[in-house]
C-alpha cells in the first residue's frame, strides 16, 4: 500500500467494529504482525491511538472488516506523514488534562472506551484510549472512571516532575463534557445508585 491514496480520517466514523460482522480473515499472524507494528507507531502519533485500539481488541479472531479498518489507518497515515510528536519551548508551570468516554461503545461487551491526554505547558506528553474494564450503567459513570484514570496519570506526572526538581505549584485542571460526572466530583452527599464507584469518587477528591 507505498502508493496507496489518502484519507482524511483514520476510521470511519458510521461503524463500529464488532466480532462477528464479517468473515474470518485468512491470515491472523499477519493481522497481529501489522497492527502490531501500528502499537508502536502510537508512540508518537497520538492522533490514532484510539482507532488502532480498536482493531487490537480483535487479535485473536480478526475479520476482513478489521483488516478494512487497518488499511485505512494506513490510508490516513499516507496523507499525514508529516504529523508526529512535535515538543516546543515552553513554560512547564501547569498541567492540564482532558479526558472523554463513550458509554457502551463496545457492540460485544457493551463496555465503555475511555481516552485522555494530558499537557504539560503547551506539549502533549501522555495520552492514552483503552477500554475500561468493567460495565457502566450510565454515561455519568462511564466519564467518572475515565476522570479517575487521567486524575491518577496526571498524580504521577507530577510526582515525577516532583522528583525532577521541577514541582508544579499551580492545581491541575481537568477538563469533562459531562455535566453529571462534574456534579458527582463536588457533591458531599454519597447515594446507593453511586457507591460502586465510591473509591474513583474519593480518589478524584
Amino acid at each position: 500500500m507505498s502508493n496507496c491514496s489518502s484519507c482524511s480520517t483514520p476510521v470511519d466514523i458510521k461503524s463500529k467494529l464488532s466480532a462477528t460482522s464479517d468473515t474470518p480473515f485468512d491470515d491472523r499472524t499477519k493481522y497481529r504482525s501489522l497492527v502490531g507494528a501500528l502499537q508502536y507507531l502510537t508512540f508518537t502519533r497520538p492522533d490514532i491511538s484510539y482507532v488502532v485500539q480498536q482493531i487490537c481488541l480483535h487479535m485473536h479472531a480478526p475479520t476482513n472488516e478489521h483488516m478494512r479498518a487497518f488499511k485505512c489507518i494506513i490510508r490516513y497515515l499516507q496523507g499525514t506523514l508529516s504529523h508526529g510528536l512535535y515538543l516546543y519551548n515552553s513554560t512547564i508551570d501547569r498541567l492540564l488534562s482532558y479526558t472523554d468516554a463513550n458509554w457502551g461503545g463496545c457492540p460485544n461487551t457493551r463496555r465503555s472506551t475511555s481516552r485522555y491526554c494530558v499537557f504539560l505547558g503547551d506539549n502533549l506528553v501522555s495520552w492514552s484510549s483503552k477500554r475500561q474494564s468493567t460495565l457502566s450503567r450510565s454515561s455519568a459513570e462511564a466519564e467518572y472512571r475515565g476522570v479517575a484514570n487521567v486524575v491518577s496519570d496526571s498524580c504521577w506526572i507530577r510526582n515525577l516532575l516532583l522528583e525532577l526538581h521541577c514541582p508544579i505549584q499551580k492545581a491541575t485542571l481537568v477538563y469533562c463534557d459531562n455535566v453529571s460526572a462534574l456534579y458527582l466530583s463536588g457533591n458531599p452527599v454519597q447515594h446507593q445508585c453511586t457507591k460502586h464507584i465510591e473509591m474513583d469518587i474519593h480518589f478524584i477528591r
